[in-house]
């Protein structure tokens, strides 16, 4: 019963499938209500709330000393090292560098995560030069012995 009487108000879907009710969408800039009633309040005091936080922080509160660290130090994502990679022009020139990477770990001048993304690029650099060894050895095989028609059923 209560079907039958929402039937005829029901609509399905609103929009047509790829069409939706704002085809130009949110404007560039546009920000919540909820932004927008925050620096309504916040307004004319960022200083003064600053200058708390950096207060509490100086007596010892944990809470404000991490955020003002938060937001005066940005996490560090990567950083470039300062040691010295041998040059890689064969496989054979791997055993080098990945000592000088373990170096580097020992001395400090890397933390292991570094390490690991250094070996993981002297592992890529391997198999291309592996890679492209094989190719040569296979170039020069072919070139040694060349194919030749021996009547058999491929030669048809």
């Amino acid at each position: 019963m209560a079907a039958e009487n929402t039937a005829g108000k029901q609509r399905g879907r609103p929009f047509t499938k790829g069409q939706s009710g704002n085809p130009a969408g949110k404007p560039k800039g546009a920000r919540h209500r909820a932004t927008l009633a925050a620096e309504a309040l916040l307004d004319g005091e960022a200083e003064a709330l600053t200058r708390k936080a950096i207060e509490l922080a100086l007596a010892g509160d944990p809470i404000a000393l991490r955020l003002c660290l938060d937001r005066i130090l940005s996490p560090r994502r990567e950083r470039p090292l300062r040691f010295v990679l041998p040059e890689l022009r064969s496989a054979a020139d791997a055993a080098g560098a990945v000592a000088a990477i373990l170096a580097a770990v020992a001395s400090g001048n890397a933390c292991v995560a570094e390490a690991s993304e250094l070996a993981k690029l002297v592992d890529a650099f391997i198999r291309a030069a592996e890679a492209s060894e094989k190719c040569e050895l296979q170039q020069s095989i072919d070139n040694f012995f060349p194919m030749r028609d021996f009547g058999g059923p491929r030669s048809r």
